[in-house]
């Protein structure tokens, strides 16, 4: 049975720093589209944060680009997503998922739903 566990999130200040991984089991990691997407408070906005495919392709949203940074250990295996220079609006519930294909990702904000996906795990950016 395929699962994920996320841990990392937690409370911090603007402009300070968080990195959240994401332990996979019973599956093959290399045969998926891995990443993030986050869920705001009290919203049912969803939105694609990051993911990496299995050839390492990274993909990011606009709002964190140049801030997050998504990579995976295979050999563990473990998914990551350093979050530096925070800001309040980061403030949601952060999920790793994956599917066989970009897809799901590419279109998490308009309702596609990933083939798995974690419990989650809260990040809060106070100002």
């Amino acid at each position: 049975q395929v699962q994920l566990v996320e841990s990392g999130g937690g409370s911090v200040q603007s402009g300070g720093s968080l990195r959240l991984s994401c332990a996979a089991s019973g599956y093959s990691y290399s045969r998926f589209v891995m990443g993030w997407f986050r869920q705001f408070p009290g919203k049912d906005e969803r939105e694609g944060v990051a993911a990496i495919d299995s050839d390492g392709t990274t993909y990011y949203g606009d709002s964190v680009k140049g801030r997050f940074n998504i990579s995976q250990d295979n050999n563990k295996p473990t998914l990551s997503l350093q979050m530096d220079s925070l800001k309040p609006e980061d403030t949601a519930m952060y999920y790793c998922a994956a599917d066989a294909t970009y897809s799901w990702w590419l279109h998490i904000n308009q309702g596609a739903v990933p083939r798995f996906r974690g419990q989650g795990t809260q990040v809060t950016v106070s100002s």
